[in-house]
Order: structure tokens, then sequence, then C-alpha cells
């Protein structure tokens, strides 16, 4: 009977196709070459998130469409004025690294099945998961951490802490005023309302129903 091989050699494979995705993508553009003051902290090139596992490979970059590059430089331009910048946790995602979340993550009610309808919005590049921090790039405090599934996470925040909503609807405010949608259950998740333009919306027949519905699961 044959050996099963182990998880590090499975996985070590699947990071190996990954970073093929990421260089096979030419139309993606670096976010931090169209603006250098927005603040990369990509968590699934770490192993602080949900899966507890990196899911990129050492090196990657922020990778996003261009148009919506041009979007978060205006969101960003934004905040300047209050003295707020954007942090990026996660922008483009392979359908491969896809693969890997769906697996480890659990959760079903928040993570896109790849193989599934169109699966994720970062898989097509006109989503991002992002936060804020001070002109002296100190996290602001948010209703969560990042990947907390839970009803604090939720895009309308019911706490009682002014200074958390403040951060949060000034997040938010930037990222409408840039033409991004927020998502009803991840207070960090933002999708250009342009995703049509760009994502199989009719291989999916409850979406292709929805003409006005932002997207669901990341």
């Amino acid at each position: 009977m044959s050996q099963a091989l182990p998880f590090s050699v499975i996985f070590a494979a699947i990071m190996s196709i990954v970073a093929r995705a990421y260089s096979e993508n030419p139309e993606m553009v670096d976010i931090a070459k169209i603006d250098p003051t927005i603040v990369i902290d990509l968590r699934y090139a770490t192993e602080q998130n949900v899966t507890g596992h990196k899911l990129y490979p050492l090196g990657t970059r922020a990778m996003i469409l261009p148009s919506v590059a041009q979007q978060l430089a205006g969101a960003q331009n934004y905040l300047k004025q209050f003295r707020y910048r954007l942090k990026i946790w996660d922008a483009y995602r392979p359908k491969e690294a896809q693969g890997l979340l769906w697996k480890y993550a659990q959760k079903d009610q928040y993570v896109a099945n790849p193989e599934r309808g169109f699966g994720s919005m970062h898989s097509y590049g006109v989503s991002v998961d992002a936060t804020l921090v001070d002109d002296w790039s100190q996290d602001a405090s948010m209703p969560t951490k990042f990947d907390e599934f839970t009803p604090q996470a939720m895009l309308r925040y019911t706490g009682r802490d002014p200074s958390v909503k403040n951060h949060l609807t000034l997040l938010q405010l930037a990222m409408a005023h840039n033409n991004f949608y927020g998502l009803r259950v991840e207070w960090w998740h933002f999708t250009t309302a342009d995703w049509k333009k760009y994502v199989p919306f009719w291989e999916d027949k409850q979406m292709s129903q929805a003409s006005d519905s932002s997207p669901p699961k990341s």
C-alpha cells in the first residue's frame, strides 16, 4: 500500500501553484506602486489569519486591477485630510489560495467555495480587505481583528466605543466616496461597485438575478 504524502509536501506543491497564478496575471498592478503611502500587511502571507497557515508565497505583493487601485488611491487621499491612511490586509487572491482558505477556514457563512458559482471577489482583483492606521502607522481601533468571524464583525457597528465607531465610519465613508461596497458580515471587506465588469456573475443564477446587490462572501 502506498503511503500518503506528508501535508508539508502537498502544501508546498499548492504554494508553488499559487506563486505561478500570481505571475500569470499581468493585468494586475501592485498597489504599493500606485500609491506608496498605502500600508501593506498581507495576512495570508503570514500565519496571522483564520487558517493558521501561510496561503501566499514569500514576497507576495498586494495586487489589484488598475481601476480598483485608482479607487484605493482616491480613498487614501480622502483619509489624509483626517490624518489617517489605508492598511491593506488582502487584495487579489488566486483561486488556488481561495481553495486553501476554503479548506482550512471552515467558515461557510463567510468564505466563498471556489468551486461554486464565481467564488471569491478577491480572485478577480475587485476586492480588498482594509483597515486604518494613523499618521504614525499605528492601527486604529476597530470592531474586531482581521478574520474574526463573529457578530461584532458586522458592517453596522453596534458597540458602545465612540472611537471605534468613528474609525469605522471614516473608513466606510472613504471607501464609499470612491465607489466601493462594504460586506454585511465583514467590516474590513470592500468590493468595487463596478465588479460586474470583471466577474462572470451570470454563471451564478442567484447573482445574475440580483442586478444591484453587492456580492456575498469573501
